[in-house]
């Protein structure tokens, strides 16, 4: 019985969670309310649309053939007949990473090393439908750099000239630990050439210093040497480089970074790692500060070098920092902010703007510059950061990274790994999903690649917004009245101004009273039962908010929610409603399902179906016997107990005495009797009949015990102690003796407590008495008439000396 009843539980259970699911899966699909195979895929991933033929029901509109995939099964659509496109990805270039080492025989060109994979892949996106693909990342040892050195040659940075001048040789010869392929340039800027930036008299545009001092003329930017593997040529150029001068603190530095950076020709970057190394001692200009020199054009982010200098310093504006990210990013250049202690904190706060960039601390006289750059390097090629191009509308893209010592990240970390080393693998995870279709549905591409790198990944995006059924569509079929809709896919597609399931009608007719004549039952005034619409003479049923509920029909007449309910659940979750009435699922019966044809829940412990005393109506006893009730009528509240209602027949057969003494051969020969020794030899429970273990008393206050059982043949068994148990009479000299004995020593211990009492009220007593005594004062004043009988004389010639 409770086997059964958990197993009913689990099965109503199963229906109900079941139907959660179908309602929140298929509640999307059927909302989108699709009037075809492409609509409906777009309606969700888990959509799909059933091209059978004869699919629909009678009064269903064409848009119940898209449903949840389990709903359409369950609907009776094979599966051969649902049209479900997945989405699909294809690798189209995936060499390998290179495992090249330092120093090897083969020199590769640039082009050939390959740090990045896949190179090229293509998606088939279905909306909703995310597709993941993994993206390797190998950092490759001996790797070419380009590295350009731009030098603010303002007069504060007199004594770092000095310094640089050296710079070629000693840093070529520090980068080949590195790189056998190392290429270095040189430029330099000061200010904007119009005021209030410079002096702009003639004497100062000569010689912008002041004293004896030999300045070159101002300047923004010059293009001092385009990238050289020559160290020499580096040190020989700059050597005969000199200081200029402005008036303002700040620099026109932005003007310099944004020529090197769109000037790849002219500067002669290679695509390899590109290093801008920008060294000062000043802050910076940037967008919106032209206007103080009139200039208010705002940066065209284009080249304008001639002879090496740029000439559009008094035209355009500075960039501002957004326009510098956007073409540093763009030409993969890494840019290492070298500047004193001073400005340390504006330019850390620049390098957070700024992707792939870092800020090292100049000495006052640039000594330092080697290890900065070394250091700067270390620390940009360590990190990998990915960032693709701009995304179409509707696409999303993730990152899930896999880095070093099992350190993996999600969201806005999952685009980086950090302290990776020269041959270091680490591998990211690519999620790019497609929310909607494209207007034109045409394909997009999109890039992603590692900041400062010039590889990158190219995806190719084809959107899944259409059917393959549709492409087999038969225009103007005779299937859809006379060629007036594509029959695709099962269904019609109508032409313009056609409406109908086979598009029959015009939309001229729609509202026609002649055809409402068709949506109506015979005796009915109510259009489709006030549960759908009239169009071309037929109902189309409407839908509900819950998208389990259906109406159907001809006429609309019909639903599937509005069946007899037990416990809650239509037709008791034991069958289905069709058009109103339940048809049960087997061993169920009922207009609400809710009777049950097993008779497992009524079968008592004995293995008689409700204990012989009742039938078993839908899975629950209805006793016969009016005495007796309970879930196998097994409890009767007026009846005696067993043991009450048999002890006279059992006391008279064991021991031949009792009430039923006389009569025993009589009344009392219905059960089988048998003699046991002591208690412990009695039947035990856990023997397969019912059993009862009594103890009653007979008519001389003795305690028999017995057993009555009922075996699965209606037999009676009785199993009882052959010798009562007797209570033994009382001791009377035990119980005289102790009463005598508690009576004198009751006596004696009043008496000592009568004694304690006197002698402690006595003890007070004297203490009251010593007290009152010590306590006592005598009157010693003296009488006033009293004389004392002593008198004094005194010899008036006592102590006199002899002779006077």
């Amino acid at each position: 019985m409770t086997n059964f009843k958990l197993l009913t539980c689990a099965g109503v259970l199963c229906c109900l969670i079941w139907n959660g699911f179908a309602q929140q899966g298929g509640s999307d699909c059927i909302k989108a309310n699709a009037k075809s195979c492409g609509e409906c895929i777009q309606a969700g991933p888990n959509c799909g649309w059933c091209k059978k033929t004869d699919f629909l029901q009678e009064g269903e509109p064409t848009s119940a053939r898209c449903d949840d995939l389990a709903a359409l099964k369950s609907k009776g659509c094979p599966l051969e007949d649902i049209e479900n496109p997945r989405g699909s990805k294809q690798l189209l270039e995936n060499r390998e990473v290179t495992n090249r080492k330092k120093g090897a025989a083969e020199k590769l060109k640039p082009e050939a090393i390959t740090q990045i994979q896949p190179q090229k892949l293509s998606l088939h996106l279905r909306v909703g439908e995310p597709q993941t693909f993994s993206l390797t990342f190998k950092r490759a040892e001996d790797y070419p750099i380009d590295l350009y050195y731009l030098m603010d040659l303002s007069y504060s940075m007199k004594d770092d000239l000095e310094n640089v001048k050296s710079l070629g040789t000693a840093l070529m010869l520090e980068m080949e630990k590195i790189t056998s392929d190392f290429r270095i340039g040189f430029g330099s800027f000061v200010e904007k050439t119009v005021m209030p930036y410079i002096s702009t008299t003639p004497a100062k545009l000569r010689n912008p210093c002041t004293g004896d001092q030999n300045c070159t003329s101002p300047f923004s930017y010059k293009n001092v040497l385009s990238l050289t593997s020559e160290g020499n040529k580096f040190n020989e150029l700059v050597g005969k480089q000199h200081i200029s001068g402005n008036l303002d603190s700040p620099e026109g530095g932005f003007d310099a970074i944004m020529q090197v950076a769109v000037c790849g020709e002219q500067i002669g970057w290679r695509n390899v790692t590109r290093l801008l190394v920008f060294s000062t001692d000043a802050g910076f200009h940037f967008a919106g500060d032209g206007k103080l020199g009139g200039i208010v054009l705002p940066n065209d982010g284009k080249c304008h070098l001639e002879n090496n200098v740029y000439t559009m310093s008094h035209y355009y504006d500075y960039p501002s920092i957004a326009h510098l990210v956007q073409k540093l990013s763009e030409n993969n250049i890494q840019t290492i902010f070298a500047v004193t202690e001073e400005f340390q904190a504006v330019y850390k706060e620049l390098k957070n703007l700024i992707p792939k960039s870092a800020v090292g601390t100049l000495s006052s006289n640039s000594s330092n510059v080697i290890q900065l750059i070394i250091d700067a390097y270390n620390s940009l090629s360590s990190e990998v950061i990915l960032e693709n191009t701009k995304l179409p509308k509707g696409v999303t893209i993730s990152y899930k990274s896999f880095c070093k010592n099992g350190v993996n990240g999600t969201q806005e970390d999952g685009r980086k790994c950090s302290n990776i080393s020269i041959g270091d693998e680490v591998t990211f995870e690519i999620n790019i999903t497609a929310n909607e279709c494209p207007k034109k549905e045409q394909n997009e591409t999109i890039k992603i690649k590692p900041l400062g790198f010039t590889e990158e990944v190219e995806i190719n995006l084809q959107f899944i917004c259409e059917c393959q059924c549709q492409s087999e569509g038969e225009p103007n079929s005779p299937a859809c009245h006379a060629g007036n809709g594509t029959f695709e896919c099962g269904a019609c597609r109508c032409n313009e101004g056609r409406i109908g399931r086979l598009c029959e009608c015009s939309t001229d007719e729609v509202n026609s009273e002649d055809m409402d004549a068709y949506c109506r039952r015979e005796n009915s005034t109510e259009i489709c039962s006030n549960n759908g619409e009239c169009i071309c003479g037929q109902c189309v049923c409407k839908k509900r908010e819950n998208t389990n509920e259906v109406y159907s029909g001809k006429y609309c007449e019909c639903d599937n929610f509005n069946c007899d309910r037990s416990n809650g659940l239509i037709c008791g979750g034991n069958g289905i409603c069709k058009c109103r009435v339940c048809e049960c699922f087997p061993n169920f019966t009922g207009s609400a399902c809710d009777c049950s044809l097993d008779t497992t829940p009524c079968m008592a412990s004995n293995g008689q179906i409700c204990n012989g005393r009742g039938t078993c109506e839908c899975g629950t006893c209805n006793c016969t016997d009016p005495k007796f009730q309970g879930p196998t009528c097994e409890t009767c509240q007026t009846c005696l107990g067993v043991c009450t209602e048999h002890k006279d027949c059992i006391q008279c057969r064991a021991f031949d005495k009792g009430e039923k003494k006389e009569t025993c051969s009589q009344e009392c020969m219905y059960f089988n009797m048998t003699r046991v020794e002591s208690r412990d030899k009695l039947p035990q429970p856990n023997q397969p009949d019912p059993l009862s273990h009594c103890k009653e008393k007979d008519v001389d206050d003795c305690w028999f015990y017995f057993t009555y059982s009922v075996n699965s043949n209606g037999e009676v068994n009785v199993h009882v102690v052959e010798t009562p148990e007797c209570p033994s009479g009382p001791d009377i000299i035990p119980i005289v003796a102790g009463v005598v004995a508690g009576i004198v020593l009751i006596g004696l211990a009043l008496l000592l407590i009568w004694k304690l009492l006197m002698i402690i009220h006595d003890r007070r007593e004297f203490a009251k008495f010593e007290k009152e005594k010590m306590n006592a004062k005598w009157d010693t004043q003296e009488n006033p008439i009293y004389k004392s009988p002593i008198n004094n004389f005194k010899n008036p010639n006592y102590g006199r000396k002899a002779g006077l």
